[in-house]
């Protein structure tokens, strides 16, 4: 069990264009959400869909791949760890984020013709 730790797979659809930043290294990050769903039956038997929205980043030839391949609605498998981070904002308030970096994407879903 020791392998596991911080360990995230999702599978879902991109909710909107990926930002991709192309840094003064030369390397390539990307910026999208996943919105995940998960369905059940609610006390009076109809059907329910439970959406959640996750913060993706993933760098290098997986931001490439984002950047050729996954447009709004595409469906993929992501696998890679939870990282938390803050910030200052603009008001001068410190902000908290969550976000998944992913380190190997699967492409699914339909093959374009």
């Amino acid at each position: 069990m020791s392998t596991i730790k911080n360990h995230v797979q999702l599978i879902g659809n991109v909710g909107q264009e990926p930002v991709i930043t192309n840094l003064e290294s030369g390397k390539k990050v990307a910026r999208f959400s996943l919105a995940t769903n998960e369905h059940y039956k609610n006390a009076d038997g109809e059907k329910q869909t439970e959406t959640t929205w996750h913060t993706i980043v993933t760098w290098g030839k997986s931001a490439e791949i984002i950047e050729k391949y996954a447009g709004k609605g595409k469906e993929l498998g992501i696998s890679g760890k939870l990282k938390s981070r803050s910030y200052e904002a603009e008001d001068g308030g410190t902000r908290y984020v969550t976000e998944i970096v992913a380190d190997e994407i699967l492409l699914l879903g339909v093959k374009p013709n």
